[in-house]
């Protein structure tokens, strides 16, 4: 029993034993947060950040000084000139579908350079689905390259930018649903050195979902364009409603912008709904919650591996480059109840039953489990998977790290069948 929240002894012994195995890891998490607060601390005070600059805006949202003092701040912690930080994007593959829309015109090549990638954005691409309005019907061609071993394929990519004729190469951080890892820093600045040597010129844009301050460098550190993410993961905290931002060169955000709004318009266009302290508070906490959120998966990773699932990746001990946490259970059924206990761990909606189900742009039934309260926000705990081998489960988050344990500890015992009843 922790204090009225039932854990089998079982699960409650393996944890004592994982949070001690865990105490180095931790400490190195800490210490990244702390980095990574000084940089949003320090752009806070620079820029000047007043109580007037929450004020909300409304109609058309010209003359928003609240809201670009939010962009400001972001392109100072992140190094750019500018930034896009709006509610008007709805999500991670929304603020991507804007972006690659603002850079790319008919006849023109996107290229990734990190293999094939997340589901949804195969269908804005026009890789699959049948939409109508995909890049590729827009007349935008499309290519990508291979990882090799986990590693860019420098020399295809070396031998395909120097052609000349690339206008954006992609990179995605993040793992999404594929059987990889997730790519580190200091590999994304070897991709980027390589692209800028062969073709200057080429927009190099990184989907940086889920990776937001994991480490102490961002894109834009080692000479990426532009990158891109939702606030319902790391940079959100748990403070915003909704919303995704660009971070990145001017001119680039520039096209990006007219693309979400207005040509000629841009970022001079669009309501704050209010959401300008939310947002700012987000960014202010984001360092710590993305610590929270690393804790609670490197912990997951060793109580998973201690009570016999050793297919986890990263391990509980690797160096962490994003907040996903992946577990290959090797049956649907342990994968569902898996999914069931984070539900039962949350703290809302905790009574309701995850079931498989169609989702849209997605090729496979799919279990989601978040309990959280914004819809939808990933990092808040939650994990989903395919329904398809090796039945994977994807978790993320835990606005802190008690309750991300509770949450783990909870779901292990679900899908043991060690659930205390009475």
């Amino acid at each position: 029993m922790y204090y009225g929240f039932k854990i089998s002894d079982y699960t409650a012994e393996l944890a004592r034993r994982a949070e001690a195995d865990c105490a180095e890891v931790f400490k190195k998490i800490d210490e990244n947060a702390l980095i990574c607060s000084a940089k949003v601390l320090t752009a806070f005070q620079e820029c000047r950040v007043s109580t007037t600059d929450f004020l909300e805006i409304t109609g058309y949202g010209y003359y928003d000084a609240g809201r670009d003092k939010l962009e400001e701040v972001y392109a100072h912690v992140f190094g750019a000139e500018d930034a896009l930080v709006r509610p008007q994007l709805m999500s991670g593959t929304h603020a991507l579908a804007v972006t690659l829309g603002g850079l790319l015109k008919p006849g023109e090549t996107l290229l990734y350079v990190t293999g094939t990638p997340y589901d949804t954005l195969q269908s804005v691409i026009g890789t699959a689905g049948d939409s109508r309005n995909s890049l590729i019907k827009y007349g935008v061609k499309y290519e990508e390259i291979d990882l090799k071993g986990n590693e860019f394929d420098l020399d295809a990519i070396r031998e395909r930018v120097s052609r000349g004729d690339i206008k954006v190469a992609a990179i995605q951080r993040s793992r999404g649903y594929a059987q990889r890892k997730s790519l580190y820093i200091d590999q994304i600045a070897e991709a980027v050195k390589v692209i800028k040597d062969a073709c200057p010129d080429t927009v190099i844009m990184v989907d940086n979902c889920y990776g937001e301050f994991t480490e102490d460098r961002e894109p834009t550190d080692v000479g990426a364009d532009v990158f891109v993410g939702s606030l319902m993961k790391n940079l959100g905290a748990g403070f915003a409603l909704s919303g995704g931002y660009c971070v990145g060169g001017r001119e680039v955000i520039a096209d990006i912008a007219d693309r979400l709004t207005a040509p000629c318009v841009g970022k001079s266009l669009g309501a704050n709904y209010n959401q300008l302290a939310s947002f700012f508070k987000g960014l202010f906490m984001a360092p710590t919650t993305t610590a929270a959120t690393l804790k609670s998966m490197a912990f997951a990773a060793r109580l998973l591996e201690l009570a016999g699932y050793s297919d986890v990746s990263p391990k509980y001990d690797e160096k962490r480059t994003d907040i996903v946490q992946t577990i290959d259970l090797h049956s649907a059924d342990k994968l569902i109840k898996f999914c069931r206990g984070i539900q039962m761990g949350s703290p809302v909606e905790a009574y309701a039953i995850p079931e498989p189900g169609d989702m849209p742009g997605y090729p496979h039934p799919e279990i989601m489990a978040a309990g959280t309260f914004v819809t939808g926000a990933t990092n808040e705990l939650s994990a989903d998977g395919p329904i398809c081998e090796p039945y994977t489960a994807y978790m993320q988050g835990g606005l802190s790290y008690d309750y991300g344990k509770l949450g783990v500890m909870r779901a292990l015992d679900e899908m043991l069948g060690l659930y205390p009843k009475d």
